[in-house]
């Protein structure tokens, strides 16, 4: 596969785990210099997020932070994988573990828009 870059790319999650909290409302921004990524994210049960990580190949590892519309602060550990849809568009499969909730982990799956 072709190197996958997420500068400038938007996307949001289009399927979750039960114990998930970001959805299709919530809009992540990427960028990314080289092998390091960043988003910014909110819409939905997020308020704020932040990410910032690695990308090797189609793998990409990154720590989040995320401020939920209930108040509740969260973070965790993320290794994902890349790949493109039939349509060209960017599919990241995320597997997550929450740091802050004991012993929780789940998958999401974003969507480039």
């Amino acid at each position: 596969m072709e190197h996958i870059s997420l500068n400038n790319i938007r996307m949001n999650v289009v399927q979750t785990s039960a114990n998930g909290v970001v959805n299709e409302q919530t809009i992540f921004n990427f960028s990314q210099i080289e092998n390091v990524v960043q988003a910014n994210y909110s819409g939905g049960r997020i308020t704020k997020g932040f990410l910032v990580g690695k990308i090797h190949g189609t793998i990409l590892e990154f720590s989040y932070c995320q401020l939920q519309t209930d108040g509740q602060l969260d973070y965790g550990f993320s290794t994902s994988e890349l790949s493109l849809n039939a349509n060209g568009k960017i599919r990241l499969v995320e597997n997550f573990e929450w740091k802050s909730r004991d012993g929780q982990s789940g998958v999401n799956i974003f969507q480039e828009l």
